[in-house]
């Protein structure tokens, strides 16, 4: 890579900048998949010099153009559910809040990591649920996948049908604390950082 020549180069989001080898390496806004490095958001690519090759970043005036790939933490809110799947909005991709959410698709498969065949979607999750999920490899162009299959993984913030935030009780229900009844949940192990 001809570093004069691709400095500054205006990227998009998905877009292939190069070769993931021993020297070139993704930073910033950019991620690896498949041996290559893409961007992540819409910005100018940078390529910093390091000790072997050069850091790829690509840098943006506005860093709320950040996309969703797959490995990410997303914070979410569930907004319609089925027997097969969750409809999610995606709000933040890890400490980013987005400008604008993005869809994501929660499959009852990748709710929980054991017992696939005996997840019910309304058991783990229900409308207007706070949920953390991870961003799996796309496979549709108009949704992301999503996948609370991990401990730290699921259902973060939820209100009962009296409106009370609930509390967690165990790993598979909530609580409402002004009227005592518990509601089944796939919930979150939140870790303190």
């Amino acid at each position: 890579m001809k570093r004069n020549k691709i400095e500054n180069a205006v990227c998009v989001p998905g877009l292939r900048i190069c070769l993931a080898d021993s020297t070139h390496t993704a930073g910033r806004g950019t991620y690896e998949r498949q041996g290559y490095i893409y961007s992540s958001l819409a910005g100018l690519l940078q390529l910093i010099p390091q000790e072997k090759g050069f850091l790829v970043e690509v840098h943006s005036s506005n860093e709320q153009s950040i996309v969703p790939v797959p490995g990410n933490i997303v914070t979410a809110e569930v907004i319609t559910i089925n027997r097969r799947f969750a409809k999610c909005q995606i709000k933040c991709i890890g400490d980013t809040v987005l400008t604008r959410p993005y869809r994501g698709v929660l499959r009852k498969e990748d709710i929980r990591a054991t017992e696939k065949d005996r997840v019910e979607v309304y058991d783990s999750v229900r409308p207007g649920d706070i949920i953390l999920a991870r961003v799996l490899p796309i496979n549709e162009v108009q949704s992301y996948q999503l996948s609370t299959a991990e401990n730290e993984l699921g259902v973060v913030i939820a209100h009962s049908e009296a409106g009370i935030s609930m509390v967690p009780v165990s790993w598979t229900e909530m609580q409402c604390p002004k009227t005592y009844h518990k509601e089944k949940r796939k919930v979150a192990k939140v870790v303190p950082e």
